[in-house]
């Protein structure tokens, strides 16, 4: 792989490259944010852009209902650099969280529910979101580990999805970072992630491909 790096270096600039390696240096799979049904496109967007803001590497859409797409315009090409995985249905994206070992946080309130200043950040967590409207479904409410809340003093009793991403992304990254748990990235799945950074940023990438593997 290294060898293939360095040949396509080649073809980016030293800012660029460098810009590349600061960001890598802060991205995390620690936490990730899971999309469940949402159906206006630019809240998929713009919970795409606050990832990518907040030094997230993934977002997980479920897409049984809808298939959102993703507005450029909004996402400000965030969706360029992230990884999105897409599910047919809700219990296949449980199941591939926890297969990665992720504790399942239904962001919504509840009986049993935590404030956000007092959520604990010692276990790496996939948020889910719910469909506008309606909420989280009972699926996972029910396979749900911590019921997560943002205290909220004024008349209205919920926030936008995506402004609500946002505050729980913010809230959580900040504490993460300034604590002891490690958090970056594995150095091979930086050295991943920069490859294929490099290869988006190039055009005609495909016949550059097909000249350095004919080569081999």
């Amino acid at each position: 792989m290294q060898d293939y790096i360095q040949y396509l270096e080649s073809f980016v600039t030293d800012n660029r490259k460098a810009v590349f390696k600061q960001v890598l240096a802060k991205r995390s799979r620690y936490f990730t944010l899971a999309l469940e049904d949402l159906y206006h496109m630019h809240n998929v967007s713009a919970v795409v852009r606050s990832a990518d803001v907040f030094g997230l590497q993934d977002v997980h859409i479920v897409q049984q209902k809808y298939d959102p797409k993703l507005s450029h315009a909004i996402a400000k090409g965030a969706e360029k650099w992230l990884n999105i995985h897409r599910y047919p249905d809700t219990q296949s994206s449980i199941d591939q969280l926890r297969k990665k070992g992720y504790q399942i946080v239904a962001t919504t309130p509840h009986t049993n529910d935590v404030n956000l200043q007092d959520f604990d950040i010692s276990k790496p967590s996939a948020f889910f979101f719910g469909v506008e409207k309606d909420g989280l479904s009972d699926l996972v409410m029910q396979q749900a580990d911590v019921f997560l809340k943002i205290p909220m003093y004024g008349f209205t009793e919920s926030l936008n999805i995506s402004v609500a991403a946002a505050l729980i992304i913010r809230d959580v990254t900040e504490r993460l970072r300034n604590s002891d748990i490690p958090w970056q990235l594995p150095a091979d799945e930086q050295e991943r992630i920069y490859m294929q950074w490099l290869e988006k940023s190039i055009k005609s990438i495909d016949l550059i491909k097909e000249k350095y593997f004919s080569g081999m």
